[in-house]
C-alpha cells in the first residue's frame, strides 16, 4: 500500500520499525516506564485498527514509538485504551 500524500510505501517490517523507533526516541526525555510501555504495546497489539502489526489506523503513527512518550494517549476517538502518564526520564 501507498501513502497517499508522499507516494512511499506505507508497510514496513518490525525490525524497520524498532529501528526507526529506537533512533527518534534517542531524543526523547518524556518517556514511560517499560512496564507501561509493555502495557501499551500490548494494548494496541490487540486492538482491531492496529495495520499491518506496527500502525495506528486512527492517527498513523507507529504504535511502538506513541506507546512509549508520556504526552501521549491513544487517539481511538470512541475512548483512549490507554491514557498519558507521568514521565520516569
Amino acid at each position: 500500500m501507498t501513502c497517499k500524500g508522499c507516494s512511499a510505501t506505507v508497510r514496513h517490517s518490525k525490525e524497520e520499525v524498532q529501528a526507526l523507533v529506537e533512533g527518534q526516541l534517542m531524543f526523547e526525555v518524556n518517556v514511560v516506564s517499560d512496564q507501561v510501555y509493555s502495557e501499551r504495546l500490548a494494548i494496541c497489539a490487540s486492538c482491531p485498527h492496529l495495520q499491518y502489526e506496527t500502525t495506528c489506523g486512527f492517527c498513523g503513527c507507529f504504535v511502538a514509538f506513541r506507546a512509549k512518550l508520556s504526552n501521549k494517549r491513544c487517539p481511538d476517538p470512541k475512548g483512549a485504551r490507554w491514557d498519558k502518564q507521568d514521565s520516569v526520564s
